[in-house]
């Protein structure tokens, strides 16, 4: 198994633990994840920051209780392993910007169980970094159709499927604020 930061800063030399910049809503006895950690995400579901930091987008993918309804009605035809939407005005940053891959050492870090989120709440030193340009075409070799779209809000029902969604920066997208019971994260 290996571990993943992204970044848009290509000098980093330690990962000090922090809190988060926008405090979610979290379970009882889990406000803990709002405080000073680094957070890691694992190999399989590093796509979901293969973008500008950011970057509005929601990420689906199937679980084993994904039923075929929702598999048809979200992914249509697609064999892809997940789909990435994003708004249609992020494309060209998308197509342009690089992002940094931080390799991280497994070691000091607990898993959140949920979505390949891993949090350490010790200074972490990486083991490597990589630029990573061209952004879709990382999708694409990690097995992701993205697909863009004027607003992400036709989205919000898909928290309601048997699907696993995914949103990050949310609060960005055109909209969405303004959407009822839409998560934010």
């Amino acid at each position: 198994m290996r571990l993943f930061h992204f970044s848009d800063d290509p000098g980093i030399e330690c990962f000090v633990p922090r809190p988060v910049r926008v405090a979610s809503t979290r379970p009882p006895g889990r406000d803990w994840l709002n405080g000073p950690l680094v957070w890691a995400i694992d190999e399989t579901t590093q796509p979901l920051y293969f973008f500008p930091r950011d970057c509005p987008r929601i990420l689906l993918w199937e679980t084993p209780a994904t039923t075929p309804r929702d598999r048809h009605r979200w992914f249509g035809a697609s064999d892809a392993a997940m789909i990435a939407h994003v708004e249609q005005a992020w494309f060209d940053r998308l197509s342009r910007e690089t992002i940094y891959r931080y390799e991280l050492p497994i070691a000091g870090f607990e898993d959140l169980a949920d979505a390949g989120m891993w949090v350490s709440r010790q200074a972490v030193t990486p083991l490597a970094v990589e630029p990573l340009r061209d952004l879709p075409a990382w999708l694409a070799r990690h097995g992701v159709e993205l697909r863009l779209m004027e607003s992400l809000v036709p989205l919000r029902e898909v928290w309601s499927s048997s699907l696993h969604a995914s949103g990050v920066r949310l609060r960005h997208a055109q909209g969405w604020a303004a959407t009822p019971d839409a998560p934010t994260r």
